[in-house]
């Protein structure tokens, strides 16, 4: 395993939506020896970035981002007023990436979350083919301000267009563009994947993140998860990023509900967090 891997946590795991305020998390989450902070973006509006820029270097974290995206953001839609609200967001995060010296924007931008339905084969190609061309403008985005995105895939009952590493490959080699990379989620995978190792490798020099929870959405390493797999395939294609662990608190209820997490998973979300790492630690050094 590379030298280079680094260690994060979403806020997530804590708090919903992620204001300037939640820089209050940092100290914690430093302290614990995480050496970067996943920060989803729900609503640019409630951020300050060059604040949270500052607290990040006063704590010594590197600062990820992680684009979220609900009903009014879906770039499958029949309505091109939501294509445009995804293009206005996507620009303000690749702002906010520049300030944070994030090198890409994350997450399953080719459709809103939560989007699980059978249609007709006529109905899939044609969204199928709205996510490739709007990505491609994502991307001719991203590009101009130097970074890339990530394509996460979700578990069938969170998407219905991409599943696995197969399904988002062949979507990267669709949008044929430069700034189209790939970020695995180790949650998605052992519902989706036969594989771990051999889906990882299959996204080959593509992976530019990676996420993690147990099969559970529990602490890393007390569940079903084949973590020698995910080390292997890590190794095979030489991944130098971030680890981030992401889950979820059942205190915040709007978000554990679309996440269907029911119950607290830890006893607490800091010993979520600290046995998460340790594990992560022992498992990938």
């Amino acid at each position: 395993m590379s030298n280079n891997l680094t260690f994060a946590v979403s806020t997530w795991l804590w708090q919903s939506p992620f204001t300037t305020e939640s820089i209050s998390l940092f100290p914690k989450i430093k302290k614990m020896g995480f050496d970067a902070v996943e920060i989803p973006v729900e609503d640019p509006s409630l951020i300050d970035g060059p604040a949270v820029k500052k607290a990040l270097d006063d704590n010594g974290l590197k600062g990820l981002v992680c684009g979220v995206f609900g009903p009014t953001k879906d770039l499958t839609s029949d309505d091109p007023a939501l294509h445009e609200n995804c293009f206005r967001y996507a620009e303000q995060c690749f702002a906010l990436c520049t300030t944070w010296d994030a090198a890409f924007l994350a997450g399953p931008m080719y459709s809103m979350v939560g989007k699980a339905r059978m249609v007709s084969e006529e109905q899939r190609k044609l969204e199928w083919e709205r996510a490739v061309t709007n990505l491609r403008k994502v991307c001719g985005t991203a590009e101009k301000y130097g970074l890339s995105i990530a394509l996460e895939p979700l578990n069938r009952f969170e998407s219905d267009l991409v599943n696995t590493a197969g399904d988002v490959m062949r979507l990267i080699g669709d949008i044929n563009h430069k700034s189209a990379g790939v970020l695995l989620d180790g949650f998605h995978m052992t519902i989706e994947e036969k594989n771990i190792r051999k889906a990882i490798n299959s996204v080959g020099d593509k992976l530019i993140h990676v996420q993690v929870s147990e099969n559970h959405r529990g602490i890393p390493g007390t569940g079903l998860t084949p973590w020698n797999d995910f080390k292997k395939g890590l190794e095979d294609v030489n991944y130098n990023g971030a680890i981030s662990i992401e889950s979820f608190t059942p205190e915040i209820k709007e978000l554990a509900g679309a996440v269907c997490i029911w119950k607290h998973m830890a006893d607490s979300q800091d010993q979520f967090a600290s046995e998460g790492l340790k594990f992560l630690k022992k498992n990938f050094n």
